[in-house]
């Protein structure tokens, strides 16, 4: 396993503890090494939970900075 496939950045996931934007963080559950893991989530914006997100940048090792995000193969697939 290499140092990228160790990297949150660019992995999509979800709010499981809402974020509070500039007020506070919450957390995101990613699939990351093989199981899901559970980061500290930063956004600029509240996002809810269950909201769909990608990571933009890491904080450290177990914080990330994150984005909504909607898969765009997901918008072909609605009727």
């Amino acid at each position: 396993m290499s140092s990228a496939d160790d990297s949150p950045i660019g992995l999509a996931g979800r709010i499981v503890t809402p974020t509070r934007g500039t007020e506070g963080p919450g957390e995101v559950e990613l699939r990351i090494r093989g199981g899901i893991e559970t980061f500290i989530a930063r956004s600029a914006d509240p996002l809810p939970n269950g909201t769909s997100v990608i990571v933009l940048s890491t904080l450290g090792p177990r914080s990330v900075v994150v984005s909504p995000w909607a898969d765009p193969v997901d918008v072909l697939l609605l009727p």
